[in-house]
């Protein structure tokens, strides 16, 4: 397994979801909820649009993709709510002290 390096802990707030590009992957939101920092893959299931650019419910752990409202998990990508029906690719994280690595297999 390879590590990616993706950003400093602190880069991504509380409740919040940034996108990240690393080399040779597909673009991830990683997002901190309430129990630390996940990442997913980038991209709505049910239409291709940046889950980054959605709500995090912390608490629940899921991001909620802006355009049509779909929800995922993620803990592990499964859609919570309509009208996606596909999970979306959960990614490996790496925490060493303050630096967020991506773990590629």
């Amino acid at each position: 397994m390879t590590r990616v390096f993706l950003c400093r802990s602190g880069d991504v707030a509380p409740g919040t979801a940034k996108r990240f590009q690393p080399d040779g992957l597909p673009a991830l939101a990683l997002a901190r909820c309430d129990d630390g920092l996940h990442a997913v893959i980038d991209e709505c299931s049910h239409e291709d649009y940046p889950l980054s650019k959605g709500e995090v419910v912390p608490d629940l752990c899921e991001i909620e993709c802006a355009r049509h409202g779909s929800a995922f998990s993620l803990l592990d990508g499964e859609a919570q709510s309509l009208p996606a029906t596909r999970p979306v690719r959960v990614f490996e994280l790496e925490v060493d002290g303050d630096d967020v690595y991506v773990v590629v297999p």
